[in-house]
């Protein structure tokens, strides 16, 4: 298995850095998602690694070979773009069959890594079909297809499950996971869906600026959020982060940990672990969504917003004032300005 490794590698156009002095391995066989805003720089990380924008600085290693100046068909690499860029004139397996065309692959070989990859995929009855008469998962797959008669041994791809429906993509990301598993390939995963980078990668690249901001498994990301950008950028509802003086305020009676000023610290806490009582922090409702298996209740704390998480439907009115009780053994405290963690848990 084909390990990647980048190495304080930059990207400037015009004096602006996109890609700003980052570095992170990929080991063998692993999944590891670039996640991020639009802008961070993760799809040019991605296109760095695969030799379709060259570094401004730093060094990029596939396999344990330095591959900073190679072309893209010297790296060893498959790529799935995000628009799929299958050729509407082709059929399925015209598309699929592509680039072992150009590389002059024998006819033999070529049908062998065809049929594997149709059976892999479901394609098997598509063959003839062109690109218009596929649905937008079926063109996925044919796109995945691609990248698996290449048989390279590491496959980047560009945030190929945006164009698909909610349900579907769901599927796809199964898929994926299951196909990657399956051919023990090793895989760079760009996307901005956390959902997607939390139940698909080993391990998750959090970029911000052209930076990286966290790089850890995804538990680890969740549980143990360094910055205050990872705590709410990660999970669905986001942590709620305030300053510890709005909750003093409000009547909470959290105090800051030892050795710390209270006035620069903001405390954190998944909305998941926070309860509705007769005592605690005063909030002002804003609303409640019942979603079925929980109520998601938004609320104001001294004018900043507050979400809890209950089970069940919970009935709320909006401008009625609750009480939100925390869990101690929740609490995550922040530096409001470094927004960096102060204290381990």
């Amino acid at each position: 298995m084909v390990s990647v490794e980048l190495k304080d590698v930059s990207k400037s156009w015009g004096g602006a850095a996109a890609v700003d002095g980052i570095g992170f391995t990929v080991e063998g066989g692993r999944l590891v998602a670039l996640l991020g805003p639009s802008g961070c720089g993760k799809s040019t990380t991605l296109r760095l690694i695969a030799g379709l924008e060259d570094t401004s600085a730093g060094t990029i290693a596939i396999g344990g070979r330095d591959v900073t100046r190679a072309p893209p068909s010297k790296r060893g690499i498959a790529m799935v773009f995000q628009n799929y860029a299958l050729f509407p004139h082709l059929s399925v397996a015209e598309n699929i069959l592509f680039g072992l065309k150009v590389r002059k692959v024998s006819r033999a070989e070529r049908d062998a890594r065809l049929a594997r990859a149709a059976s892999i995929l479901g394609l098997a009855k598509l063959l003839d079909r062109k690109p218009s008469q596929l649905s937008g998962g079926q063109q996925q797959r044919v796109a995945l297809g691609r990248a698996i008669v290449a048989e390279a041994p590491v496959c980047l791809m560009d945030e190929p499950l945006s164009n698909l429906d909610a349900q579907l993509r769901v599927e796809m990301r199964r898929e994926i996971r299951e196909l990657q598993q399956r051919l023990g390939m090793t895989m760079v995963y760009v996307t901005h869906d956390q959902v997607e980078a939390m139940t698909m990668a080993d391990q998750v690249v959090l970029m911000r600026n052209g930076k990286i901001e966290q790089d850890a498994a995804p538990d680890a990301l969740y549980e143990n959020p360094e910055t205050i950008f990872a705590a709410r950028f990660v999970g669905t509802p986001p942590m709620n982060v305030l300053p510890l003086a709005s909750v003093q305020a409000r009547g909470g009676t959290l105090a800051a940990p030892p050795g710390l000023d209270p006035a620069g610290l903001a405390v954190g806490i998944r909305p998941e672990m926070t309860e509705i009582g007769e005592n605690g922090i005063a909030a002002e409702v804003v609303t409640a969504e019942y979603l079925g298996a929980d109520t998601l209740i938004e609320t104001r704390v001294d004018g900043h917003s507050f979400i809890v998480k209950r089970p069940g439907k919970i009935r709320a009115t909006a401008g009625e004032t609750v009480y939100i009780r925390l869990s101690q053994a929740a609490l995550h405290w922040f530096d409001q300005a470094s927004e960096r963690k102060v204290v381990r848990n």
